[in-house]
């Protein structure tokens, strides 16, 4: 009988395609607390395994959150959460052999939920409220690579008076092919304070070329 419960679907997603324990650890285990999805200009749109192409990719998504449980550290009468996402490829070059686990696509800190009174689908979309740190890298597989796993992981912000922000000059900011390899999301979020309250991810079929 298929599972009920959304959060725990998250979790059996993410094991059933060994992102967990290929990118999250086994423990502590993943409690999610908040679902979003995350929808692409073209209306393509990430759930927990779809097989997506690169075309369909291309331009930065937008994230709809979806908030279940009560926000992570918020005290009551503080300002509302706010959420960091990433989004990153464990499959670099290959799934095989992962030689630049993970490959960092995208960093963008200061994410919030749309207003209550939101009543249209643009409405409904994550406030952006800062620059991308890392610049949104559509998927682009090397030939001949298979299936590669793009994952988004949302994090909660631990409440501040002052919104979050990756201080410059950290290695996120990189945004060249060559700084965005082997990237840790576990000790970012570490470094940082951040609760990770989500996940979401699509799969992406590198092209098959003949040999020349």
């Amino acid at each position: 009988m298929a599972n009920a419960d959304p959060l725990s679907s998250i979790v059996a997603a993410l094991a059933r395609e060994q992102i967990i324990p290929d990118v999250l650890p086994v423990a502590p285990a993943l409690t999610p607390s908040v679902l979003f999805s995350v929808v692409y200009p073209n209306g393509a749109e990430a759930n927990l395994g779809n097989e997506l192409s690169v075309a369909d990719t291309q331009d930065e998504p937008e994230i709809r959150l979806a908030a279940l449980n009560a926000p992570w550290d918020q005290p009551a009468g503080a300002a509302e959460a706010s959420y960091t996402l990433a989004m990153l490829d464990p499959d670099a070059p290959s799934r095989a052999q992962p030689l630049y686990r993970t490959f960092r696509h995208w960093v963008i800190t200061g994410m919030k939920g749309p207003a209550l009174t939101a009543n249209s689908a643009d409405a409904l979309n994550a406030l952006k409220t800062h620059p991308s740190t890392t610049p949104y890298r559509p998927p682009g597989p090397r030939p001949n690579s298979g299936m590669h796993r793009y994952i988004f992981l949302l994090y909660q912000e631990p409440a501040s008076a002052e919104p979050f922000v990756v201080p410059q000059g950290e290695p996120e900011y990189g945004a060249t092919l060559e700084e965005r390899r082997s990237w840790n999301p576990v000790e970012f979020a570490q470094k940082y304070r951040l609760k990770l309250v989500g996940a979401n991810y699509f799969l992406v079929r590198a092209e098959e070329v003949a040999a020349e």
